[in-house]
């Protein structure tokens, strides 16, 4: 299997904001799939795309046709407080966007205790 070197140097911007993870992938001429492996141990979120290009030339001496196809995998780790069943995902001008809500942390509750003595 081959993977595309091209994308290894494509920027992937991820942006941890308060109520959701989102991820923007440049993947023009991509069919993307989104697969979600939850385990014991870790979130995941994988993306994988496949590409197939066909182009044609000819001219009164001769005929050419050129195939070429590629494929890629990233996975990305998500925190564990990550809604994996709520992943939403859009393909828009080459530029994948998956956004994942979180769930709320809640902060550990702060207790003023007295102290008695002398």
């Amino acid at each position: 299997m081959h993977l595309l070197p091209i994308l290894s140097s494509q920027q992937v911007v991820m942006d941890f904001n308060l109520s959701l993870y989102q991820t923007f992938d440049p993947l023009d001429g991509f069919f993307s799939t989104i697969a979600n492996v939850p385990s014991a141990e870790d979130t995941s979120a994988i993306i994988s795309g496949e590409r197939t290009k066909e182009k044609e030339e000819q001219n009164d001496r001769w005929h050419r046709m050129e195939r070429s196809s590629g494929k890629f995998v990233r996975r990305f780790r998500l925190p564990e407080n990550a809604k994996m069943d709520e992943v939403k995902a859009s393909m828009e001008n080459g530029v994948l966007t998956v956004t994942v809500p979180k769930e709320e942390v809640k902060k550990p509750e702060v207790k003023a205790i007295q102290v008695s003595g002398e």
